[in-house]
């Protein structure tokens, strides 16, 4: 039998429109049994106070999701990882960057 091969390495084809990438300023996660759904979206004007339905003040943030990805769950731990090395990669080369108290 022959030896398999140690890794596999995908040669990734992007299609000239998709290319560009699409910007978003935030993604919501959520998923169903059979998979997890990235929704990422744009701010469509500034957020605005408001009342909710249980009498509430809340800040109404219009958003419009630009794609959504559907990833089976045995990718999560994989984009996960890949996540993790990019941003450790990126805060070495631009230094870190604080969150502010606003975006937790």
């Amino acid at each position: 039998m022959a030896n398999p091969p140690e890794r596999r390495e995908y040669d990734i084809d992007i299609p000239a429109e998709v290319e560009p990438g699409t910007y978003a300023d935030f993604a919501s996660i959520w998923h169903t049994a059979d998979s997890f759904v990235l929704d990422f979206a744009v701010l469509k004007r500034p957020p605005k106070p408001s009342v909710g339905e249980d009498g509430s003040r809340v800040l109404k943030v219009p958003t419009r999701v630009v794609t959504r990805v559907r990833v089976p769950p045995s990718q999560v731990f994989e984009i996960m990882k890949g996540l993790e090395k990019q941003l450790s990669m990126w805060e070495r080369s631009h230094g870190v960057k604080r969150r502010s108290p606003e975006d937790t």
